[in-house]
């Protein structure tokens, strides 16, 4: 399939631009967004297209959310069109955040202190919000169950980075095994925009830059590489949804010293209450960067951690329908989902909860704004208005 030769680049960053704006909720909303925009009302691809796009980008890695639009892009306009639709939905809420990283350490009153602790406490909120949802979707039976408890396991027990990708690597191992009845769905597969050659070449370049950039930072120590090295990293073992990304990036950026976990949590806070994809949060502490930061860390963080998951949409494209006819490629992602689920449990409570709930009144706010997100189905800005005039109410008292 070749771009529609009616659209143009432009076209596409003024549509994807308007949803980078208004879209609020996290990646499940944006994908709806998405399906109302571009399939119900501006018909640019169809209901069967849309949904095999959407399998693709959450059997990947990455944000599934900046990759479907990616892929429309690419659909609309080639690949001029793919980058303005990334860089028209994610370049907001980057730029918001940048901002609010130059603000958040000079931000040292009663009242604020307050208004960054009521932001750590969305953050609880939001993670145990995400936690439940996936735990429902990725581990419906006991066997699933059984390895999102063991992979909680290992990680309270043995925190770190290399602890997580080990994980999730057991996870995809033990799906081989118990979760056979994981099986790929036989409709017929999306059309590809690219060509094979494209293809490989995007693979290649991904997987070098996984191998190369460890050596390269041993080789050449400088922070810029570190860096980059780190949030690519973070970007290439993302599976389950955005939030995912937030253990994988305190490892890298809190135990190394590179930023305070008190900024991290209220930058995470901070990130639920605009919108735009969640993966725009590498901006802010990009910028918060204690030896490069402002306006350079951010974008060498930005580009670092949505490069892997873009790469490997575009190299996968052309060989997806046969890839997702492979007998054991489902039962792999059903078990490394389901260790994502233990990941993030693990998570939950070590930085997020221990970092964010001191007191009663904590746990009384994080209770009632958790409700509002399950029970009440609130906006993400809404929970995050109501945590932080809550915090500052009790402070004030």
């Amino acid at each position: 399939m070749q771009p529609d030769p009616k659209s143009s680049a432009f076209a596409v960053f003024r549509v994807f631009l308007k949803l980078g704006l208004t879209s609020f909720g996290g990646p499940i909303a944006h994908l709806a967004y998405f399906r109302r925009e571009f399939v119900e009302q501006r018909r640019w691809l169809s209901e069967h297209r849309y949904a095999e796009l959407l399998a693709l980008c959450q059997f990947l890695p990455g944000p599934a959310s900046s990759q479907v639009g990616f892929a429309i892009g690419l659909q609309r306009a080639g690949l001029r069109g793919g980058l303005a639709a990334w860089a028209a939905f994610t370049l907001p809420s980057a730029a918001m955040l940048v901002l609010f990283a130059g603000i958040a350490s000079s931000m040292q009153t009663p009242l604020a202190q307050s208004a960054i602790h009521g932001l750590k406490l969305v953050a609880v909120a939001v993670v145990a919000h995400a936690l439940w949802g996936m735990a429902q979707k990725l581990c419906p039976d006991r066997a699933r169950a059984a390895i999102a408890l063991l992979a909680l396991s290992i990680l309270a027990l043995y925190p770190g980075g290399i602890a997580q990708l080990g994980v999730i690597a057991l996870g995809a191992l033990l799906g081989l095994r118990l979760c056979q009845t994981s099986t790929p769905d036989t409709g017929s597969g999306t059309a590809s925009f690219i060509s094979p050659r494209a293809g490989r070449t995007c693979l290649l370049l991904f997987a070098a830059l996984l191998g190369g950039l460890p050596l390269l930072s041993w080789l050449l120590p400088t922070h810029s590489v570190q860096l980059f090295d780190g949030f690519y990293r973070a970007g290439a073992m993302v599976f389950g949804g955005g939030h995912v990304v937030l253990p994988l990036l305190e490892s890298r950026v809190v135990e190394t010293g590179w930023v305070s976990a008190d900024t991290f949590l209220a930058g995470y806070g901070a990130a639920q209450a605009i919108p735009g994809p969640l993966f725009t949060f590498a901006a802010f502490l990009g910028a918060a960067d204690s030896q490069l930061g402002g306006v350079t860390g951010a974008i060498l963080a930005l580009c670092a951690i949505f490069l892997p998951g873009l790469l490997l949409l575009t190299g996968v494209l052309p060989f997806w329908q046969r890839w997702r006819q492979h007998r054991h490629a489902y039962p792999m992602m059903a078990g490394a989902n389901a260790a994502v689920v233990g990941l993030l449990a693990a998570t939950l409570y070590q930085p997020v909860w221990t970092s964010a709930v001191l007191s009663s009144s904590d746990f009384a706010i994080v209770a009632s704004a958790f409700a509002l997100l399950l029970v009440w189905s609130a906006p993400a800005w809404a929970v995050v208005l109501f945590t932080v005039t809550a915090r500052i109410a009790i402070d004030m008292l």
